[in-house]
């Protein structure tokens, strides 16, 4: 249940987007004015403390579940709703990924053990702006998690960072994905080639894409006021997926390990700011 004051999405009851779904913002990039820009601010900030509140609560026994929860409640209660809700009907508050599974995991009821890894995408709608950010993080101590997991979590840090450093002013959005897979096969990673950042303001998922793999055929520079994510899910093995049949989970192929981070941003005059960069709290 969402409380009845919190303003939702006009998906919230009906599952579909319609506003996002028939936007002209699917082909045309919007450019964020400096009020915007603080109105999305703080609304990632919301975002970023449910993703914070949900990560202290991770530890060996914990179940999904109640991650969402903790997720939904955060959010609620920072008078938001938390976006994946009821979007094309996704049943829960947040995306809850471990071990193999790329994206898109619903919460259930498997309790989480020493040595996964686990992924936390939230998202939240508030003052009329979606913000979008994702890390995913060990269960238990570092020494219950294998080198190669730990490897990859690291690589998959460096390589949002590595795009995040290609924004400014006149960078094209294609040329992330050469600097991801660069730094990701040198790594002996792959890059998963499916799922992609997305422009994100008012609507959820708009224009730009940004895909995270190699020659890649996005279209469009970046403008100041541009607000996307950076998202590039890296895996230990393979990078194709298949997804469950329940129409969500999006899993490795050949069951290797995958991992994630994600920040919502804007393009600068010079450069970029990230909006759900860590606080003090985090």
């Amino acid at each position: 249940p969402v409380p009845a004051d919190v303003e939702k999405t006009d998906y919230a009851e009906t599952s579909y987007p319609k506003s996002e779904a028939e936007s002209r913002l699917q082909q045309v990039m919007h450019e964020l004015s400096a009020s915007e820009k603080e109105l999305l601010h703080k609304c990632c900030i919301v975002s970023r403390g449910a993703l914070d509140a949900v990560v202290r609560a991770i530890r060996p026994g914990v179940v999904p579940d109640e991650l969402d929860r903790i997720c939904h409640n955060y959010i609620t209660a920072h008078g938001g709703y938390p976006s994946p809700l009821n979007y094309y009907g996704f049943p829960k508050s947040c995306c809850i990924s471990v071990n193999e599974v790329i994206c898109h995991g619903i919460p259930d009821a498997r309790p989480l053990e020493k040595g996964d890894i686990v992924n936390i995408d939230v998202t939240a709608y508030i003052y009329g702006y979606h913000g979008d950010l994702n890390e995913t993080v060990l269960v238990g101590k570092p020494e219950d998690v294998d080198e190669k997991s730990k490897h990859l979590l690291k690589v998959a840090l460096e390589c949002l960072w590595r795009g995040i450093d290609t924004v400014k002013p006149g960078a094209r959005y294609r040329d992330i994905g050469d600097v991801v897979t660069g730094h990701a096969t040198r790594n002996n990673c792959s890059v998963v080639k499916t799922y992609c950042g997305h422009g994100i303001n008012t609507l959820f998922h708009c224009a730009p894409n940004v895909p995270h793999y190699a020659n890649n055929k996005a279209v469009g520079a970046m403008k100041k006021g541009h607000s996307f994510t950076i998202e590039p899910m890296i895996n230990l093995g393979d990078w194709r997926d298949i997804t469950w049949p329940d129409g969500w989970t999006a899993v490795t192929r050949d069951g290797s390990r995958s991992a994630q981070y994600e920040h919502t941003m804007v393009c600068t005059d010079d450069g970029v700011e990230v909006l759900t960069a860590r606080l003090p709290s985090s």
